[in-house]
């Protein structure tokens, strides 16, 4: 239900379980009979059914299962013990789903999602290049110059809280409001480079990999680290997220070619989630539901050479872009000159390519992103880095002159992106340590 009710919005999703949740036990404290659980859970499922349709559409796939499962596995459970619910239902149901809901709508009107509605009351009646048009510079930090910063990334569903790592070793924590915008503090513990981080959805935890070997795991709130775990194969971690439906439960990629699950909870790598790759992992990201993880240049199902030699830098995942673009779609850096954008044609990850925009990357480890907003008119953006010392903006329904927008003030290349919540800001930084906040222009 949760699936399908909120496709392009898992915060929500995750607010729902975590409540479900907290009643759970707090009936069970209570010593309610067991019958009553039932009765709720009966009672629930109509509800549910009545506001949002039945859970099982024809033809869905629900008794497919990845090499990882991450719902029957029992370590796929909460840390109070509390299992979260996991979809099964298909690419093929989902890209079906989208055009449903597209195709019933009359022509020119909005995606009828919260995403869009959201989208078209802060951007007002304005084109997509307006949309994404900056004024300047928010914001310059500089604490970590010097020494590339490969990741920034805002917080979930926060509009002023930042977060970057840097080769220092360090990790620094930002806030953007009040003015003047300053770093509230530094993460210190790894002794060589920090190479990727991610913040739980509750913000309140971070996990960051480095070039010493280790995963920590960091106290958002006062900055302390709460654990470090040690790579088990004593390699150089290179990327790490969360899995999104079950934050205890978090993938790391190293150098020497696996991927591992760890349970952050009690330190340990979960019993039978490993896969062996056939390079350094440089880049992980989970589809919305937790379902399938893409590693590098690896499902895990099936296997796609992008360009033969080249590293994969950057990998995002997103569900639907746009009213245009309704299939699940798959954003790809690969040194080679080039941004990919792929579809997902089936829900063993088969991938189609869609189209490729033309930018500047041969040699560093560029990201890029699709903009966390969809846009109610015509077009959806996606934002990359460049070894040119620009950021790109391209419209990825647009046939002929895809770039929207470029901003330039970097004196390096830049590796990686990040849009706040609303869209309001955009972080950038770069490989000589500079992370600039660009501020969109105000209608």
């Amino acid at each position: 239900y949760n699936a399908y009710r909120t496709p392009t919005f898992p915060q929500f999703r995750t607010q729902y379980i975590r409540r479900r949740s907290q009643l759970l036990r707090e009936n069970a404290k209570a010593g309610h009979p067991p019958a009553l659980r039932r009765q709720y859970l009966r009672l629930r499922g109509q509800l549910l059914g009545q506001r949002y349709g039945p859970l099982s559409e024809p033809g869905s796939a629900r008794a497919y299962s990845n090499s990882i499962d991450f719902e029957d596995d029992p370590r796929a459970l909460g840390a109070r013990g509390h299992r979260r619910s996991v979809s099964r239902g298909s690419y093929q149901l989902q890209a079906q789903m989208n055009r449903a809901v597209y195709e019933d709508r009359p022509p020119g009107s909005v995606v009828p999602t919260s995403a869009a509605e959201a989208s078209r009351a802060m951007a007002g009646d304005t084109s997509l290049s307006e949309n994404y048009a900056f004024a300047g510079m928010y914001h310059v930090f500089d604490q970590h110059v010097d020494e590339a910063v490969p990741r920034v990334r805002f917080a979930n569903d926060d509009r002023h809280r930042l977060a970057c790592c840097s080769l220092d070793g360090s990790i620094s924590l930002c806030q953007l409001v009040p003015a003047p915008p300053t770093v509230l503090r530094v993460l210190r513990g790894h002794t060589r480079g920090v190479s990727d981080f991610a913040w739980s959805l509750s913000n309140d935890i971070l996990v960051s990999t480095s070039l010493d070997a280790t995963m920590r795991i960091w106290a958002s709130e006062d900055g302390r680290c709460i654990r470090e775990i040690p790579d088990p194969d004593g390699a150089e971690l290179l990327c790490c997220t969360f899995q999104p439906v079950n934050n205890n439960l978090t993938v790391v990629g190293n150098a020497k070619h696996n991927v591992h699950v760890m349970n952050i909870s009690t330190g340990k790598k979960v019993k039978g989630g490993s896969s062996k790759l056939t390079g350094r992992v440089l880049a992980l990201s989970f589809d919305a539901p937790g379902r399938l993880l893409w590693a590098g240049k690896l499902t895990k199902a099936k296997r796609l050479v992008v360009h033969e030699g080249s590293p994969v830098t950057s990998i995002s995942a997103r569900s639907w872009v746009s009213r245009e673009a309704r299939d699940p779609s798959l954003l790809i850096n690969a040194c080679l000159n080039k941004l990919l954008l792929y579809r997902v044609v089936d829900n063993e990850g088969t991938l189609q390519l869609k189209r490729s925009f033309p930018i500047e990357q041969s040699s560093h480890p560029v990201r890029s992103i699709f903009c966390p907003l969809m846009s109610f008119r015509q077009g959806a953006c996606v934002v990359t880095g460049s070894e040119d010392m620009c950021v790109h903006f391209f419209d990825v329904e647009r046939a002929a002159k895809a770039a929207v927008n470029k901003l330039q003030g970097h004196s390096a290349p830049v590796l990686d992106v990040s849009f706040n919540c609303d869209e309001s800001l955009l972080a950038s930084s770069d490989a000589s340590g500079m992370v600039i906040v660009w501020r969109r222009e105000q209608k």
